[in-house]
């Protein structure tokens, strides 16, 4: 059995990076997050694109307003390098000045004092995991208080989080047990966490390294840790910023790239610290085939508006995503490039009150953008594809696209892109397939603010960019 219950729901942009496994260790790291406040001024509104920095003072501490606290999940299958990603996580992020707090596993806290799962009635095995997500939530709101209180900005990792649990549990069961709790998938899985880290278990990829005799909770052969691999994965489809790290690398090149998703999101600079081997891909679809032919998928509604700026060079955007009326809210700011480094994006998650203030800043330049976002997950790779709606310009009628982070190239990507789909065009860095250009209101032959900063790779739906995408809107 394995020790931690998993969740299949949702989960949102996917770097998917690869990584081969040497024999991991025996509990699987934590999870951390943090979290942005945008200061709005009860007197007036705020200043475009104002965001808090990064910048620490001699002591490592910021002022309250700039502060961040940023929450992961590290999740994934038996042997899947969570014990040690935690490890790594906590050495790089502590040496930038930051606070780091582990959140334990709850699964093997509980596991560990007795308990044998498959000793259980069906009733009790209902009530243990419904006591066990009640517990994980309070003890990660414990270490989310002490983040909030810190003076330093901090870094939450949560060995696994709450969407693990439906793994291991029957839909039905999972869907009554979130009723009975009034508990909802945007709020449990969107809204708690900032990031979601899936590590994938050697198991599958890196079947040599395989092992389970250094974790006293962990038994799976390779059948039942690939099964329970690909359950913790489809637990978080849905969710925004969700990353999946694979075997097709180097077990050191896995957490790199580990690290390196966490620095992307939350806009750490961090050089040639670490190889640079994801980047954003943007495809052309045609014809979507009917739900059926689609792998199990998680559909948000999404609206985006794009805000006054601070200068010419600086895109901000809001964007509120949800199901079942159900939101999340979350602020981007690009900002220009910066001694030839890659555009930066910053990522801030917003109350329902912070985004009603932000949109007085709205610029009449841009048409609101209205999209219906589908989630999924095949061949360890994640997907979404944005569905364009109206109300908006004519040029994003009946447009589709689709958007996955990979660092496979050539064959192996090929290889990984969804076969059911018709897939026309690669558009990465293409202008034209820009949100901010699609929500222009003027015409793209008269107007000053087409954005072609952007870099145009040509290619067949199978191709591959090697440069960085800059432009493509989320």
């Amino acid at each position: 059995m394995a020790t931690l219950l998993s969740n299949g729901q949702q989960s949102v942009m996917a770097t998917t990076s690869n990584g081969q496994e040497q024999k991991q260790q025996q509990h699987e790291p934590e999870e951390q997050q943090q979290q942005q406040r945008v200061e709005i001024s009860k007197s007036s509104s705020p200043k475009p694109g104002a965001m808090p920095s990064l910048k620490l003072n001699r002591m490592g501490s910021v002022s309250p307003k700039d502060k961040r606290v940023y929450k992961i999940v590290l999740t994934g299958g038996p042997c899947g390098g969570k014990t040690t990603g935690q490890s790594r996580l906590c050495t790089f992020f502590e040496n930038l000045g930051w606070k780091v707090f582990r959140v334990p596993e709850t699964a093997t806290v509980l596991l560990s004092g007795g308990v044998k799962f498959s000793d259980l009635t069906e009733k009790e095995a209902y009530k243990f995991q419904e006591n066990l997500i009640r517990t994980m939530v309070q003890i990660e709101n414990t270490y989310f208080e002490l983040g909030n209180s810190s003076n330093r900005n901090c870094l939450i990792i949560c060995d696994r989080g709450v969407m693990d649990a439906s793994a291991y549990i029957s839909k039905d069961k999972w869907e009554k047990m979130m009723a009975g709790n009034k508990w909802n998938p945007v709020e449990m899985r969107d809204n708690r966490y900032n990031q979601i880290l899936h590590l994938v278990s050697a198991a599958n990829g890196a079947e040599d390294f395989y092992s389970t005799e250094d974790h006293a909770c962990r038994s799976e052969g390779v059948d039942l840790a690939r099964e329970l691999d690909y359950k913790s994965a489809a637990a978080w489809v849905g969710h925004p910023y969700f990353d999946v790290i694979d075997n097709s690398t180097n077990f050191e090149t896995k957490m790199n790239r580990m690290i390196e998703s966490v620095c992307q999101k939350l806009g750490i600079d961090i050089g040639d610290r670490l190889q640079a081997t994801s980047r954003k891909l943007k495809y052309l679809v045609a014809l979507l085939p009917p739900d059926s032919e689609f792998p199990p998928f998680q559909d948000f509604d999404v609206v985006h508006h794009y805000l006054q700026s601070a200068g010419p060079k600086v895109q901000a955007r809001l964007r509120k995503r949800g199901q079942k009326n159900h939101w999340s809210y979350i602020h981007t700011q690009r900002r220009p490039n910066v001694h030839g480094q890659a555009r930066i994006e910053v990522k801030t998650q917003l109350t329902h009150r912070d985004y009603m203030n932000l949109l007085a800043q709205r610029d009449d330049a841009h048409f609101t953008i209205y999209k219906k976002r589908r989630c999924f997950l095949i061949n360890n790779q994640y997907f979404q594809l944005d569905i364009y709606k109206e109300p908006g310009h004519p040029r994003c009628k009946g447009l589709v696209l689709l958007e996955t982070y990979s660092s496979l190239t050539g064959d192996a990507l090929k290889n990984c892109m969804p076969k059911f789909l018709n897939i026309v065009k690669e558009v990465t860095g293409d202008p034209d397939y820009s949100m901010f250009n699609l929500s222009l209101k003027e015409d793209w032959s008269t107007t000053k603010k087409f954005c072609r900063s952007a870099t145009h790779v040509k290619g067949a739906a199978n191709g591959v960019s090697s440069t960085p995408l800059l432009l493509n809107g989320q």
